[in-house]
């Protein structure tokens, strides 16, 4: 591999210098760069994090923060650079090294996951530290924003995607764009999974290892496998769970998504209308028509948050959808709802929508979300503002910044933006197919893929170069029941990438494998701990007790 060698006077000093300036720019360099000449990276690879307590009331004791730095434009390294926030729990065993985990989204911070699901991967410590970061415009590593006053899940300006007025809509979009970029700063040009995959990279190196240990969810899937072809000889042991789509264009994705979501509703409202407490009542048949009046009362008549926006359908949508993840969640959904439906309480439904979208067994505060107050991620670090690439304190995180994070994340790894003629063609077919996939969720899918309009056209990467990976073998979880990854997608994820993915089947319900079955969390832990794989094509049964590893039930 041809690499550029800094021009630097300190790394001309003497020929070791400059072969350790030549290893650690090469270890930093995608496959797909090979023979090119590339910018000098060796100062980020040769980063030491230094570890501290992590500062906050509800930081367990024992996890450690960190930070590292990356360049904000990995083509011009020495145009500004962000730092990217880390956390881990040290190995109680004998250290292989680190395994690191991403928590799916996309915009889901990793800290905060980690903070109160850690104890779902302690089995992990016997081997690893385990670690965890908040990626590139997410939680405290520069949080992009669309300049939102509340918590809601809200994904654009009161969008109806109006079939009859479609010049609005593009105006609208456009605004909202804007209003996006002003809000969010420098990296939300530089922000999307083929750059954060070049971040992790750098975390890596910065960790002491040579080859990358993983376990990504729901989105982290996409994350890990464009790793895998960006860095084919650093992949160590990768387990991918809830398995993303790498080709289905975003209209397809979505609509797909809004179907298993609405599969998810009806299942919990059997359960839901089987208790006194339901707030849609005990006749099975009213209550899906119940639930489409709540929310289209909401988006009529909104109501006031204590964050001091206000809460609208399609926010109680997106708060409802991360909620329908897993059927551990579905008693303080319920709950939630009743306070919603009976009091206009919108604080435990916030709860929802301020959490993580594919986070496996995430939960809403155990308050409910009552206090306002956010989980402290300080990292032992003190914040800066949003804009100069420094960490940001936890309170300056923006309410909006999952939502926000997951558009433009989206929008970046998304090639295709279609004209206004063609959406004007197009959106009447649009709408109708997304009501019809689902009349709770169809709106709410549409206006998210809506919002790419007016964004800069998106890498066509993952479309076109992740595919054929000849790295270390992969093991690709999916479940029969998803409703967010579909098993399909798995099939074809794993026929993508090649003989390196071997694919275990979950025949169980929920959105990804790893907290809900017992089987699909102890042949994950053996693979990452000991390297054993299970035969492609193995399986875990459905209805599998709990992960074992997980005490008290955790999800």
């Amino acid at each position: 591999m041809l690499v550029k060698l800094s021009t630097r006077p300190a790394l001309r000093r003497c020929a070791s210098a400059s072969a350790l300036a030549l290893a650690l720019l090469g270890a930093g360099l995608p496959a797909a760069a090979a023979g090119r000449p590339q910018p000098d990276l060796a100062r980020f690879y040769r980063q030491e994090p230094v570890w501290a307590a992590c500062r906050g009331p509800d930081m367990p004791g024992d996890l450690e923060c960190a930070k590292v730095t990356v360049p904000l434009d990995y083509a011009r390294p020495d145009a500004g650079t962000l730092d990217v926030a880390l956390a881990r729990y040290r190995a109680t065993g004998a250290s292989h090294g680190s395994v690191l985990l991403n928590f799916g989204g996309p915009g889901g911070a990793g800290i905060p996951e980690l903070a109160t699901e850690g104890r779902q991967f302690m089995d992990l410590t016997d081997g690893y530290d385990v670690v965890t970061f908040d990626p590139r415009g997410v939680g405290r590593s520069s949080p992009v924003s669309c300049g939102e006053g509340d918590g809601a899940a809200s994904t654009g300006p009161g969008l109806g995607a109006d079939p009859a007025r479609p010049q609005a809509l593009f105006r609208q979009l456009r605004q909202a764009a804007d209003q996006c970029a002003r809000a969010s700063g420098p990296v939300l040009a530089h922000i999307g999974t083929v750059n954060a995959s070049r971040d992790l990279d750098v975390i890596r190196q910065a960790l002491g290892d040579g080859k990358l240990n993983y376990l990504g969810f729901s989105y982290g899937t996409r994350l890990g496998a464009v790793y895998a072809a960006q860095f084919p000889g650093k992949v160590g042991r990768m387990a991918l769970d809830g398995v993303d789509t790498l080709t289905e264009p975003p209209a397809e994705e979505a609509l797909a998504g809004a179907e298993g979501q609405q599969t998810a509703l009806e299942d919990f409202l059997d359960w839901c209308t089987t208790d006194l407490g339901c707030p849609f009542g005990q006749d099975r048949r009213a209550a899906g028509d119940e639930v489409v009046r709540l929310v289209r009362s909401l988006d009529r008549n909104p109501v006031p948050t204590d964050f001091g926006g206000a809460f609208t359908g399609q926010d109680l949508v997106g708060a409802v959808s991360r909620a329908l993840y897993s059927k551990d969640l579905w008693p303080s959904l319920e709950r939630a709802l009743v306070s919603l439906v009976e009091d206009g309480d919108t604080r435990r439904v916030l709860a929802f929508a301020l959490g993580g979208i594919g986070l496996p067994g995430g939960r809403p505060p155990a308050d409910g979300g009552l206090s306002g107050d956010r989980p402290r991620t300080d990292g032992g670090l003190p914040g800066r503002s949003r804009t100069d690439g420094g960490l940001v304190d936890t309170e300056d995180v923006p309410a909006d910044n999952l939502p926000a994070a997951l558009i433009a994340i989206n929008c970046a790894d998304d090639p295709d933006r279609p004209d206004a003629a063609r959406l004007t063609a197009d959106l009447k077919r649009l709408r109708a197919a997304y009501d019809q996939a689902s009349p709770v969720f169809g709106r709410y899918r549409l206006t998210q893929v809506l919002m790419c309009y007016g964004r800069p056209r998106g890498t066509d990467f993952i479309r076109n170069r992740v595919k054929d990976v000849h790295s270390a073998k992969m093991l690709l979880v999916g479940t029969r029941g998803d409703p967010a990854t579909p098993y399909r997608w798995t099939v074809e994820t794993a026929r993508r990438l090649g003989p390196s993915a071997v694919v275990l089947d979950n025949k169980g319900e929920g959105h990804t494998g790893y907290s809900s079955s017992r089987c699909v969390h102890r042949k994950v832990d053996d693979f990452l701990l000991y390297g054993t794989l299970p035969a492609s094509g193995s399986s875990c049964p459905a209805n599998a007790a709990g992960a074992g590893a997980a005490p008290d039930g955790a999800g």
